[in-house]
């Protein structure tokens, strides 16, 4: 290859510095040296990049369009440094947070705030995940922590868990027009079977898909995320729970109706759960931070 980092280094010195003299005192080599490896790669290429005028170099229009693109693959190669160094030192490169959609992205925000103040360089990747799909993300590797995994855990080894929240807060809320809103009383399940449920799809890719408050038998309208849940039941679409975070600013727009069933829904636990073979100093970061009482309370609160 005709051009290196390192020539790239010397056309940025010489460009800062304004000489051949100064950008070697800079990188704390002769001008020799300097005004050799130019020479050679101009060669090379067979162009001239300088514009010079005694002691004086300026970059030419093809130096300046080598050195603006080349600082890309200088800052580029400085960052992999660091991030080498980080990972040989315990950081991993990337850490996978696989987030149910219960959990409003919103309230990890803050998390993720606070690790990147920390300078801890790691790179994060989330993903949003629904029902046994939370779970599965682990197991299948596709994530190395996972936020507000609900029910049970699988019966796979390698995963540990922590309570988030021993029980959801969901609320029954269907729109003004539907045809279940002027029911007098608590709606039974025979009722409830007549009309259809949107339902968020679950993302399980290996383990068996689960399914919350489905009757056998009953209308289905899958969607892919809990804000489209949201608005198909706005819409008059079709009925379901709804996390209270989300249903209670709805009902008291007016958009939507809270009802009481016959047959309550069971409540199941959330969790914060992580890959135990993976022990890279960015996972301990967040377990030990997930720890905290406020943190849980925060990302718990309506849900």
């Amino acid at each position: 290859m005709k051009i290196s980092l390192d020539l790239l280094l010397i056309l940025d010195a010489i460009d800062r510095r304004g000489s051949f003299t100064a950008a070697a005192a800079a990188l704390h080599r002769v001008p020799s040296a300097l005004s050799h490896a130019v020479a050679k790669m101009e060669s090379d290429l067979g162009i001239t990049l300088f514009l010079r005028e005694g002691r004086k170099a300026t970059l030419n229009e093809a130096g300046r369009t080598l050195l603006d693109d080349g600082r890309h693959l200088l800052r580029a190669a400085s960052e992999l440094e660091r991030r080498v160094q980080r990972v040989a030192d315990g950081w991993e490169a990337e850490l996978r947070i696989a987030i149910d959609a219960v959990i409003p992205i919103e309230r990890v925000l803050p998390l993720l705030k606070r690790f990147y103040a920390a300078g801890c360089g790691t790179q994060i990747r989330l993903s949003g995940e629904v029902l046994g799909g939370t779970w599965d993300a682990l197991t299948t590797g596709r994530a190395d922590l996972a936020i507000g995994a609900p029910g049970d855990p699988p019966s796979r080894s390698g995963i540990a868990t922590r309570m988030l929240s021993a029980h959801t807060d969901f609320i029954f809320a269907i729109a003004p027009d539907h045809p279940l809103a002027s029911w007098e009383g608590d709606i039974p399940a025979s009722e409830l079977l007549r009309h259809r449920a949107i339902v968020v799809a679950d993302t399980s890719q290996e383990l068996d898909a689960r399914t919350i408050g489905l009757l056998e038998g009953q209308d289905i309208l899958r969607v892919p995320d809990i804000r489209a849940k949201l608005a198909a039941q706005v819409a008059g679409l079709g009925i379901g729970h709804v996390p209270r975070w989300l249903a209670e600013p709805e009902i008291a727009a007016g958009r939507l109706v809270k009802k009481v069933l016959g047959d309550p829904r069971s409540k199941f636990p959330l969790h914060i759960a992580w890959r135990t073979r993976q022990n890279g100093k960015a996972l301990q970061w967040f377990i030990e931070q997930l720890a905290n009482d406020d943190v849980l309370n925060a990302l718990a609160d309506g849900i």
